[in-house]
């Protein structure tokens, strides 16, 4: 393999799925592994079978359902385990055992004679069974280095073909694991892999470190899910290698975004705006010092094009606004302001910010149309006519919609996890013959006190060509407002489609 080849061993389904609070179905695995393998990656590591029935189920349907990508099971040094993925027709066994003194004493209570011993007797058993063998000396970082080489030994001679150095608590810095990988590379021929933890937040630097000095393959997982703190992040490894190193991988870039939000989606672990590369803030741009450099020319406030991750940039109006950005923005909406109308306008927007408030798409738009005089709004598009909610401790959250839509009436009905997911389905569900939308973010806050408070709900929508806009609505009821503040959204794609046909 190339020295400029990096691969992608994805863990996404296994050391992600241990990220507390998630808990992926079968059909859920096989959805992403699917995903996966579209976006490019070389291995998915689809699950521990021995793990539990579901596991087990899950790693089988993978294996066998054709994908390009090398299907891996997790399996200890234990025969039980290593038959369960063998049963499951996976392509390679991650074969692992703890190897640090801490770990030795506390939790496995075993020699370093009996884990040498564990060792040979089960990548000897895996290989003669004809599977790609990976083996991890767990917690490897602490591990007498050594101690660390015997067991790399033993794994080699009885077959592994590839060795993983997991960084299992996150304690490496950079320079230390470039000392690690180089040690080991002196000593064997094998590939050498490395799996690390983001404890210090230092995961995609270990990572990278590795590389620097030798390693050819890198775990990592999508959204940097995994225990704890998390894994080394897909997105962050891989346009770190292709930006800074010119490193290859089989990595579809432009599928990053579209793979990050289905795993956040099925895993219902929201990525933090600020996250790098898939965060809603990683290509938006307020100050008005960013915004006037990016129109002009985007790489001055963009490290890389946001379209090489399926993004787009985003110029967000509020109180560090520049006329600048802003005017293009405001073009963007169809209006063409004077230079003393645009001077209004910068101040109308800074003031919103000063009072801590979020200028959505449709507050510039009336904050543009009462100083330039044009309409409030285009023709609404979508309407509400009725809705309906049944929801209760022992209900199932429904909610009935009649909405017009150019003036012909649809009625739909969908049930959620609450009333507002529930009533945001049923718009959708009609909705997306004219549009699909999806649901961005969702923030609610109360604009007066006791529990007949106005509530203000805040959406931001997106459709399927990536036009992103925000819009507000404010209710006595919650549901209603929700509903308000989306059929706006809508509407306001809906004519900016119309207006760029």
């Amino acid at each position: 393999m190339s020295s400029d080849y990096v691969r992608i061993f994805d863990t996404t389904l296994r050391d992600g799925e241990q990220t507390p609070g998630v808990a992926l179905t079968v059909q859920d695995k096989l959805v992403i592994a699917r995903q996966l393998d579209m976006l490019g990656v070389d291995v998915i590591e689809a699950g521990f079978p021995s793990a539990s029935q579901g596991e087990f189920e899950a790693v089988k349907l993978i294996a066998k359902d054709g994908l390009g990508a090398e299907i891996c099971g997790l399996a200890r040094t234990t025969k039980e385990d290593i038959d369960a993925s063998l049963a499951c027709d996976v392509k390679s066994i991650h074969i692992f055992i703890a190897t640090s003194p801490l770990h030795l004493k506390y939790k496995l209570h075993l020699t370093e004679d009996q884990v040498l011993d564990s060792v040979a007797k089960s990548v000897e058993y895996a290989k003669k069974h004809g599977v790609i063998v990976e083996f991890s000396a767990e917690d490897a970082t602490r591990t007498k280095i050594s101690f660390l080489k015997k067991v790399y030994h033993v794994a080699v001679d009885c077959g592994a073909d590839r060795i993983n150095v997991p960084d299992t608590v996150g304690v490496m810095i950079p320079k230390r694991m470039n000392l690690l990988i180089s040690e080991l590379k002196k000593e064997f021929n094998v590939p050498i892999s490395v799996h690390c933890h983001n404890d210090f937040g230092m995961a995609v630097a270990n990572s990278l470190a590795a590389v620097e000095a030798g390693a050819s393959q890198i775990h990592v997982t999508v959204n940097g899910l995994g225990e704890r703190a998390g894994n080394a992040a897909l997105e962050e490894v891989v346009m770190a290698l292709y930006s800074f190193y010119g490193k290859k991988t089989r990595i579809n870039t432009r599928l990053i975004y579209e793979t990050s939000r289905l795993v956040s989606k099925l895993t219902g672990i929201i990525i933090p705006p600020n996250k790098p590369i898939i965060g809603e803030n990683a290509f938006a741009h307020e100050s008005g010092i960013h915004t006037r450099g990016v129109v002009e020319m985007p790489a001055t406030y963009e490290p890389i094009s946001p379209e090489l991750v399926g993004r787009k940039t985003i110029l967000v109006p509020g109180k560090h606004a520049g006329s600048y950005g802003l005017r293009k923005e405001i073009e963007e909406l169809g209006f063409h302001p004077t230079e003393d109308q645009m001077k209004q306008i910068l101040l109308k927007v800074k003031e919103m910010g000063d009072q801590g408030k979020m200028v959505t798409t449709t507050d510039l738009i009336a904050i543009v149309s009462s100083i330039c005089g044009k309409p409030l709004e285009g023709p609404q598009i979508v309407g509400l006519k009725d809705l309906t909610v049944v929801t209760g401790s022992n209900a199932i959250p429904t909610a009935s919609v009649r909405l017009l839509l150019e003036g012909k009436e649809y009625v739909s009905s969908e049930t959620g996890v609450g009333p507002v997911d529930a009533a945001i389905k049923a718009i959708s569900k009609v909705t997306d013959a004219l549009i699909n939308v999806r649901l961005k973010e969702f923030r609610l806050e109360a604009l007066t006190g006791g529990s007949d408070a106005t509530a203000e709900v805040i959406v931001k929508v997106e459709d399927a060509d990536g036009r992103i806009v925000s819009a507000r609505a404010t209710n006595n009821d919650i549901v209603m407002a929700s509903v308000e503040a989306m059929i706006n959204g809508i509407n306001r794609l809906l004519q900016l489609k119309r207006a760029k046909a």
